[in-house]
């Protein structure tokens, strides 16, 4: 009997510890709020400049936004998803305001989501480097290449990995 009580005390404690990750979560919030204020910062920067900005400068400003915006979209998927999966479901009420994929997102879902968000990020600061490639070092250049490639293969892993390990559960009749 001693024993039983044990092992539900040891349980108890080892389930309660996922509530430990709640001050990560809200320390994200405050990540996520430094992106947005580098977000209005960056816009205000750039409203006045609109009219004088070459095409270029302009491409590369708009582009600066979307990779904040990305960033932020990707710790607000972090918060909620690693939220829901681990710590508790979200009590929230009303359903027509719930993002759609809130509660379904897996962890190998949200590492697909984060590796695609890197590679669209790497992207777009590759796209920065190619447009101000006057200005860049071939070896910096060839750096961001690699890095971007790198992120792209190890997404195309992940989704492979994850392929294969639910077909292997549809052959083991899991």
């Amino acid at each position: 009997m001693a024993r039983q009580q044990i092992e539900f005390v040891v349980e108890s404690i080892l389930f309660g510890s996922r509530w430990l990750l709640v001050p990560c979560y809200l320390g994200l919030i405050g990540a996520m709020g430094m992106v947005s204020l580098k977000f209005v910062q960056e816009l205000v920067h750039y409203l006045p400049l609109v009219f004088s900005l070459g095409e270029d400068e302009l491409i590369l400003a708009v582009l600066s936004l979307v990779d904040l915006t990305l960033a932020g979209n990707l710790v607000l998927m972090v918060i909620l998803s690693g939220y829901e999966n681990t710590v508790s479901t979200f009590d929230i009420g009303e359903e027509h305001d719930r993002p759609a994929w809130l509660g379904k997102i897996s962890f190998g879902g949200l590492k697909l989501k984060l590796i695609a968000s890197m590679v669209a990020i790497s992207g777009i600061h590759l796209l920065k480097f190619f447009m101000n490639i006057e200005h860049v070092s071939k070896d910096d250049l060839k750096w961001m290449v690699v890095l971007h490639l790198v992120f792209i293969v190890s997404g195309v892993l992940m989704a492979l990995m994850d392929w294969i390990k639910e077909k292997s559960h549809l052959l083991v009749g899991h």
